[in-house]
């Protein structure tokens, strides 16, 4: 407790051990009555360190790292440094392969998306809505787990292609869970997004000025919760995304609430998409294609810089290659630096303590991104 000439300063730490906070972090708070007068964002008390493991290491050992740096969504990891890796290696793999990484990336998106339901949800004291989004999102971990063996780290998307073929009626059982989760979606409007406690709280706080929006560099439900239509997917396409017909939400007012609806549309247009894939996808094609064996993988004396969009927001990595088998340099650049530094500190001074888990759930932050 500090005290000044005008007023009592309190200083808590808000995490990380509390309910509300996205992932293992802390924000240190500054406080007169209820009042944040500063905020500071504390990261380290989770993964770190991985691009620099990654350097130590071949393709092989470095694959097992990436997934680790967000562990509710791994797999836009696993895309990007297998992309990158095929970049510089000249691989192209097949359209099969590109359709089950579409499908793999949509899943994991709805997936996310159900598991930010929850937290966000839950900071506002509605406990049903994380219930029944936690077991929801778990129906699409039972899928993983048939499909690559894991629930939450799947390392499924390989340099190459994806390491199994579906298994048999993967794709009918997808599509009953879509079925399935396109009529709890109404369910989730009455419970939740149209709840009046939800409104109250959401609207009007926490929000981001779309001009800020643009000069910081804020990506996903941050901007298009100010009305800018951004996602990587349909501004530079990679796999097939340039082959399905979605389109991208978008919604005035930059609060939580706006942030909040962006959200719920995602899901339903990432149930277009999966309806799209296993209508589209080829039968016939190698999933994997012929790549050097593990220790005579050379990664190529140049460098490369793939994107793609993430459940929350534009992912970019960065690698280079010296001509041996290991990454001399591998950078990466998620939503979670810009969102829990520049943007959470900045918006929770002037917030109430009791909007500091909303806020920050509703910003999508994810810890290891950040420590790296």
């Amino acid at each position: 407790m500090i005290e000044n000439e005008e007023n009592r300063v309190i200083k808590i730490f808000h995490g990380p051990q509390h309910p509300g906070i996205t992932g293992n972090m802390s924000v240190e708070l500054d406080l007169v009555g209820e009042t944040i007068q500063k905020a500071r964002t504390h990261v380290g008390y989770l993964h770190r360190g991985f691009e620099k493991l990654v350097e130590r290491r071949t393709i092989i050992q470095a694959f097992t790292i990436v997934c680790r740096i967000c562990v509710p969504e791994p797999d836009p990891n696993e895309e990007n440094f297998a992309r990158a890796i095929e970049g510089l290696a000249g691989i192209e793999i097949s359209q099969r392969a590109k359709y089950i990484r579409v499908m793999v990336l949509e899943m994991a998106r709805i997936g996310a998306q159900m598991l930010w339901m929850g937290g966000q949800s839950g900071s506002v004291g509605l406990g049903t809505v994380a219930q029944w989004s936690i077991y929801d999102r778990d129906l699409i971990l039972d899928l993983f787990e048939e499909l690559t063996g894991g629930r939450v780290y799947h390392m499924y998307i390989y340099p190459g292609g994806v390491r199994r073929e579906l298994p048999d009626g993967f794709l009918d059982r997808l599509e009953q869970f879509l079925d399935y989760l396109e009529e709890r979606l109404p369910k989730y409007d009455n419970i939740f997004f149209d709840n009046s406690t939800f409104k109250k709280r959401a609207i009007g706080v926490g929000v981001i000025n779309r001009d800020e929006a643009l000069k910081h560099g804020y990506v996903g439900q941050a901007l298009r919760g100010c009305g800018i239509k951004r996602d990587v997917r349909k501004d530079n396409p990679y796999l097939v995304y340039n082959e399905l017909d979605f389109d991208i939400p978008t919604f005035e007012g930059g609060d939580v609430y706006a942030r909040a609806l962006v959200r719920r549309q995602e899901i339903r247009e990432s149930i277009k998409i999966l309806r799209q894939v296993i209508k589209q996808m080829p039968t016939e094609g190698d999933i994997m294609q012929k790549i050097p064996k593990h220790r005579k993988f050379k990664i190529p004396k140049n460098d490369i810089l793939v994107s793609s969009e993430s459940a929350r927001g534009e992912y970019n990595y960065y690698m280079a290659g010296d001509g041996s088998e290991k990454i001399r340099r591998m950078q990466v650049k998620g939503p979670s630096l810009i969102h829990g530094f520049t943007l959470l500190e900045n918006m929770l001074k002037g917030e109430e303590l009791s909007n500091v888990a909303m806020i920050m759930n509703s910003l999508g932050i994810c810890p290891p991104e950040i420590e790296r």
